[in-house]
C-alpha cells in the first residue's frame, strides 16, 4: 500500500530510486488528505485550498514543497505553511510537528481543541498525548498509528481504509 501511495506523489524518473525516510512522510501527509474528511466550516469556501502546515523545525526543507506543487484534494490546492512557534500557527488543516517535549504537546493541543486539524507528529507519546496520527519507523519502514478518538474529537472523519493501515489506539469510530 505504501508503494501505492508514494506512486501518487513520486515524480516519474529514469532509474527508480529509494526515496528518504521524508519524502515517504510528505506523501503521507498529502495521501492522509485523500482519506479525511472535514467538517465544511474547515474551509472558508469550496474553493479554498487545504493547508498543510510545518510547526519548528522543518525536516522536510524543499521536499515537501516538491511533492505537494501542483497537487489538489477534492478540487482545492494544497499548499504547504511554515510555523516557527506555537504563537504563529495560522490556520491549516493538516499540522506536522516534529517537537516532542511533553509541555510543548500539552499547549499545542489546548491551542487547537475545538479546531479541526489533523494533527501528525513522530514523538513516541504524540498520540497519547492526543495528537491524530504518529509516524514510527518498523522494520525501517514508515508506518502510523492512528488515535481515533482525538480524530473524533478535532471533528474529523478518518476512512476506514486508511484506518485498515493503521495501528489505532483510542477507540473507533462507529462512523
Amino acid at each position: 500500500m505504501l508503494c501505492l501511495l508514494l506512486a501518487a506523489t513520486a515524480p516519474a524518473a529514469s532509474e527508480p530510486t529509494t526515496p528518504t525516510e521524508h519524502q515517504v512522510k510528505a506523501a503521507f501527509l498529502y495521501n492522509f488528505g485523500r482519506f479525511v474528511t472535514w467538517p465544511a466550516r474547515a474551509f472558508a469556501d469550496s474553493t479554498a485550498p487545504l493547508l498543510v502546515g510545518i510547526l519548528g523545525e522543518d525536516p522536510f526543507g524543499t521536499e515537501i514543497d516538491a511533492i505537494l506543487r501542483g497537487k489538489t484534494l477534492e478540487g482545492r490546492p494544497v499548499q504547504v505553511q511554515r510555523f516557527q512557534e506555537l504563537r504563529d500557527l495560522g490556520p491549516c488543516h493538516i499540522l506536522f510537528t516534529a517537537r516532542s517535549d511533553p509541555a510543548f504537546l500539552q499547549q499545542l493541543f489546548a491551542t487547537l481543541r475545538g479546531r479541526p486539524v489533523l494533527t501528525v507528529g513522530e514523538s513516541t507519546d504524540f498520540t497519547s498525548r492526543g495528537g491524530v496520527i504518529r509516524f514510527y519507523l518498523e522494520e525501517n519502514r514508515v508506518r502510523f498509528e492512528i488515535n481515533v478518538r482525538a480524530a473524533q474529537r478535532a471533528e474529523l472523519w478518518i476512512s476506514s481504509k486508511l484506518l485498515k493501515l493503521a495501528r489505532i489506539v483510542g477507540e473507533e469510530s462507529e462512523r
